[in-house]
This record gives structure tokens, C-alpha cells and sequence, in this order.
């Protein structure tokens, strides 16, 4: 894995070391890179390397930012071709790096908040706990797994699955204040607990961060599906952005990443960081 991005005056020079004054190549070990803030800083060395990251400097990588705030990250994969998904799932778009980062991502998240029909479509399971990220979650006051946070106006999921009978952290169910209490009642009889996020049927996506927040899930992850996203998009409330541009193409008729009615005015976000591996790039947006 290789990082292309943020690129410095000194990692310009992709073969050599900047030189010294005198005309010597330069080289820095990753503490004095990363105390004069030097792409090189980066686990893989920058541009000159191209290894496998551990899942601690990837964590390193993608940790949120500091104070306490909510920030909403999403993390997706598209095609060149602008293909979220072949035939309904994510995963033949993706490769092995694709996974260390998902898993990483995870790893980070307090809660992954997800759609209903993902919960369907990729047949989503409990988070686990993974050693590896087993004492930075707990000096971060964290669980030993994030919550998985589902949102569904229906209610129409299987709650005999093991997402909601047997998590290592009860499983979130967010709704709308109208929402049928008979479903209601089945997901908190199967163990899930039921937030209220909006006053009708449905969720508001602004109202849904907040009410995660209230339970101390501010670092948050949503993995879509598009439909989802596109509702965080057009309420503002998307902090982050982690596309996986896939180097293939599917043609056919799969949604993008984003679904949903188009904004009246596109949102511009600032390119944070990108990785590369294999052919696939591991970009990272941010908020303006």
C-alpha cells in the first residue's frame, strides 16, 4: 500500500530523498516525517513504498478527529463506472485492502449505522471484538465492539437473526415516532432497542446523529446502502467520505453510491488523503 496523497514539497521527488544543503538525499525516519508533517510520515513511507499497513498504522491513519463532536463517516465502493454494487452486493467490487480498511473502519466506529435493505441484501451480522483493536477502544472509553445501528421506517427485518438476538452490544433499531408498534414490540422482545428519530414513519438523518450522540455514539460509521446516504447527503449531515475506486467496470444498471432526489446545488469536499494497492485508490473527503 502506497499513500499519494498529501504530497509535500519534499515527497515530490518520488525516487529520491529531498537533498540537504549539501545536495545529499535525505532521510527521514517516520518520527521526524511525521513531526515536520511530511507525506513520508505515512505508514507505507509515502510515495517510495508499497507494503501491507498494519491494521495499528491504518487505525493511526483514519483515527477521528479530536473533542468529542459527532462526525458521520461513510465508507463505500464504487467502479470506475460508478457501479456501488454487482448484483446486489458489495463485495465482488472489493479486494483484500478494501476489507483491512472496512475492518479498520469498524474498529474505530462506536456505532455503524446502516440501512434496512443492506441489512437485507449483504445479510449484516453483530460486529465482533478484534484484539487488534482491543486496547484502543478501551482507552477511548469504547465498547468492545461498535453497535450496529439500523434504520428502517418498516420495521420489516427478521429479528430472529443473529444481528439482533445475539450481539455482543444490543443492536440499534432507529424509527420514526409513527413507526407500527407491533414491529416495535417484536425487536425489543428479540433484544434490539428501539430509538425514536423522527416524527413520522420515517427518520430524519439529522435527528438520528443526535439521538446517537445522546447515547455517546459520536464516532460514527454508515456503510449505506445509497439510499441511506443519499438522505445524509442532502440533510448535511455527512462529515467524512471513504470511496473505494475500484479499477473495473460492470456497465449494466447498479445504483451509485449515493442515492435519492439530486441537491439543488452539488456539495464540494476537500480531498483528505489516498491510498493505493493494487490498482484499487482508498480516498478520504472531508467537509469544507
Amino acid at each position: 500500500m502506497r499513500s499519494l496523497f498529501p504530497v509535500t514539497d519534499q515527497t515530490a521527488d518520488r525516487g529520491r530523498g529531498a537533498a540537504d544543503p549539501d545536495g545529499e538525499p535525505e532521510v527521514l525516519d517516520g518520527r521526524a516525517a511525521a513531526d515536520r508533517g511530511d507525506a513520508r510520515s505515512a505508514p507505507g513511507g509515502g510515495f517510495g513504498s508499497d507494503r501491507e499497513w498494519s491494521l495499528d498504522e491504518l487505525a493511526d491513519w483514519y483515527a477521528y478527529p479530536p473533542g468529542g463532536e459527532p462526525w458521520l463517516r461513510a465508507n463505500m465502493v464504487s467502479t470506475l463506472d460508478g457501479a456501488a454494487h454487482h448484483e446486489g452486493r458489495s463485495q465482488p467490487i472489493s479486494s483484500p485492502a478494501d476489507m483491512r480498511i472496512f475492518g479498520t473502519l469498524r474498529g474505530l466506529a462506536d456505532a455503524v449505522v446502516v440501512g434496512a435493505e443492506t441489512v437485507r441484501q449483504e445479510g449484516y451480522r453483530p460486529a465482533r471484538a478484534r484484539a487488534s483493536f482491543g486496547a484502543r477502544r478501551t482507552a477511548a472509553g469504547q465498547g468492545e465492539a461498535p453497535a450496529i445501528a439500523v434504520i428502517s421506517a418498516s420495521l420489516d427485518l427478521d429479528f430472529s437473526l443473529p444481528l439482533f438476538t445475539s450481539p455482543l452490544v444490543p443492536t440499534l433499531l432507529l424509527t420514526g415516532a409513527a413507526a407500527s408498534t407491533a414491529r416495535k414490540k417484536a425487536a425489543e422482545a428479540a433484544g434490539a432497542q428501539v430509538v425514536i428519530a423522527g416524527e413520522g414513519p420515517g427518520v430524519d438523518p439529522a435527528r438520528a446523529v443526535h439521538a446517537l450522540a445522546e447515547r455517546g455514539l459520536t464516532r460514527l460509521l454508515t456503510e449505506g446502502g445509497p439510499k441511506l446516504l443519499g438522505q445524509f447527503v442532502a440533510a448535511g449531515v455527512l462529515d467524512e467520505l471513504c470511496l473505494t475506486v475500484a479499477p473495473m467496470l460492470t456497465a449494466g444498471d447498479a445504483q451509485r453510491i449515493g442515492g435519492g432526489p439530486a441537491m439543488a446545488v452539488p456539495e464540494r469536499l476537500a480531498l483528505a488523503s489516498v491510498l493505493e494497492e493494487d490498482g484499487f485508490l482508498f480516498t478520504r473527503y472531508r467537509r469544507t
